[in-house]
């Protein structure tokens, strides 16, 4: 089974690259945007907490996203590989990720870091926003906010990986297709 995250600011085409992972190599997206939609949908209690949590920019407790990835990778035995998409996004994350995939006999393979101007980010994420009525993308200060998040936050899973030898950096900003070339020749040694 093979574990590889997706990582990268908002905006970067990490949604987008794994619908065409999926396509392509037939693994199983995590992702904890989704998961995290997915509860505010149903109006849980979670799910209200979370809305709550997203409308101001932040990043949802590790406990939560955890609970979450955990119950979905258990839902999916018989997985060729997951992409775990917007996860980890600090280094209490990847550690707790790490711990959770090599109990299950299952490590993380790879991480891939999609690398894209901000200004592309936040233009990206603007016009989602308008296209897809998501609150989160539709005002600049708030992308922006959730940008500076992410460098504050994500950026030292990128050190944990780099010592693991378990990191590549792809250019993001042209095409999917280009973002998915990258991607497959990366993959190659071990797929």
């Amino acid at each position: 089974m093979l574990n590889i995250i997706i990582a990268g600011p908002p905006g970067s085409g990490k949604g987008t690259l794994a619908k065409l992972m999926i396509q392509k190599f037939g693994f199983v997206h995590l992702s904890t945007g989704d998961m995290l939609r997915n509860e505010i949908g149903q109006g849980s209690a979670l799910g209200k907490e979370v809305e709550a949590i997203l409308a101001r920019g932040d990043l949802v407790s590790d406990q939560i996203v955890i609970s979450l990835i955990a119950s979905n990778v258990k839902a999916n035995p018989g997985a060729r590989g997951f992409l775990f998409d917007g996860f980890p996004r600090t280094l209490p994350q990847a550690e707790a990720l790490d711990d959770f995939l090599v109990k299950s006999g299952h490590p993380l393979k790879l991480m891939i870091l999609l690398e894209v101007d901000d200004a592309v980010c936040e233009m990206r994420l603007l016009r989602r926003g308008g296209i897809e009525n998501r609150p989160d993308d539709m005002d600049a200060e708030r992308v922006r906010h959730r940008l500076a998040t992410y460098y504050a936050q994500t950026v030292p899973i990128i050190n944990h990986y780099k010592k693991q030898g378990k990191f590549v950096s792809v250019d993001s900003s042209d095409t999917p297709e280009y973002t998915l070339k990258q991607v497959s020749e990366c993959l190659k040694p071990i797929l």
